[in-house]
């Protein structure tokens, strides 16, 4: 650009501080295409009220640079103006998208933003009611997948999928929870809940900590987990690492009878894994990922305060006493007890259904040659 030019668009700015938009588009028109400040010119233009060619320059603009955040946001708001609402929230989010990518934007960057945000979010509420007014007419309720599927839509929710920590099972359902009627041994188990109770508050009553749930180990770095060595999560293991643990198992032979409904996993050093879990009062275990998508956890909460529940993935789920909760722990999961109390329940793995007999043969056998090679993974919760 030569020297005639620069001056030429400076003082085309000089105009637009006037607001005067006439005049900085005849100076803008002295120059050739290739030396033209087309965001400036779709300013001069908004100014001149010309809206057929302050598009056009925009369009220029975002030909030369497709993610030029002021352009976009211009366009929205040209867009939001000529009542396209649809438009106009497709170069205001674009514009978002892109700012979340950009470091070091300036105040007025920041004052478009805010516009562009304020306009995506009065288009949402406009759509989800547009939405919600369209399943009411046609008798559908936003129950189940259906509602999860919109309120992913809706940007209530976020996607979640499986993220095993060890090892991924490919082909299994995205399911974040199953449902106790699912599985017909676990009547069974429900069944036997006061008795287990009252070996629970037999063992509870010599007020002894029970071991920490992640413990650090010599032999592994040590894990990243704030309740490392803590008993405010606590377990009393009645099947570990395969092995039964003779002395918990004896003093609770109704828990170890109800145990025996569950199709758990057999596998040389890893499962059977069954322990009562403990969480005192005020504790929260932080988001993380189990080690393997090939199990489902299971709960049976014997012991359970108000303010106690478990979020798996993008679905909350208060634990209530004597019904169990079953989920997929490879999804990002947490739990928290704010209440006063200690909350306890009893918890197992379980072979996923949706895995064949075969599959669960060659599953056992790649999970004991690994621990052949390099050992069992270890659980840092």
């Amino acid at each position: 650009m030569d020297a005639a030019a620069a001056n030429i668009i400076n003082n085309a700015r000089v105009a637009l501080q006037r607001r005067e938009g006439g005049h900085a588009r005849r100076l803008l028109a002295e120059l050739a295409d290739s030396d033209t400040p087309w965001l400036l010119l779709a300013q001069a233009c908004n100014l001149d009220g010309d809206v057929a060619a302050e598009e056009i320059a925009l369009n220029r603009q975002l030909e030369l640079e497709p993610r030029n955040l002021p352009a976009l946001i211009l366009s929205g708001e040209l867009k939001a103006r000529a009542g396209d609402d649809r438009a106009a929230n497709a170069f205001f989010q674009a514009a978002l998208n892109q700012a979340a990518a950009t470091p070091n934007l300036s105040a007025a960057l920041h004052a478009m933003l805010d516009r562009a945000r304020q306009f995506v979010d009065q288009v949402r509420v406009k759509f989800e009611q547009h939405l919600l007014e369209g399943l009411n007419q046609a008798g559908l309720t936003r129950d189940g997948r259906v509602g999860s599927a919109v309120d992913m839509l809706l940007g209530r929710k976020q996607l979640y999928l499986q993220q095993p920590s060890s090892f991924y099972f490919p082909g299994l359902p995205q399911r974040q929870f199953y449902e106790r009627d699912e599985f017909s041994w676990l009547a069974e188990v429900e069944q036997a809940v006061p008795e287990m109770q009252v070996e629970l508050r037999t063992i509870l009553a010599e007020g002894q900590d029970f071991a920490p749930y992640v413990e650090s180990s010599s032999e592994r770095p040590r894990a990243a987990n704030p309740l490392i060595n803590d008993p405010s999560w606590g377990a009393y293991y009645f099947w570990r690492n395969g092995k039964i643990v003779p002395e918990n198992a004896t003093r609770c032979p109704v828990t170890i009878k109800a145990l025996e409904h569950a199709p758990m996993p057999l596998i040389d050093e890893r499962s059977p894994v069954a322990l009562w879990s403990l969480l005192k009062p005020g504790t929260h275990i932080q988001p993380h990922h189990g080690m393997l998508n090939t199990r489902l956890i299971c709960h049976i909460p014997l012991i359970v305060p108000k303010d106690c529940a478990i979020r798996v993935g993008n679905e909350t789920r208060a634990w209530r006493e004597g019904e169990a909760l079953i989920f997929d722990d490879s999804f990002e999961h947490e739990a928290w007890n704010k209440s006063g109390d200690t909350r306890v329940i009893l918890l197992f793995e379980i072979w996923r259904p949706e895995i064949s007999l075969e599959e669960r043969a060659a599953l056992t056998k790649i999970f004991e040659t690994i621990n052949d090679y390099q050992g069992v993974p270890e659980d840092a919760g």
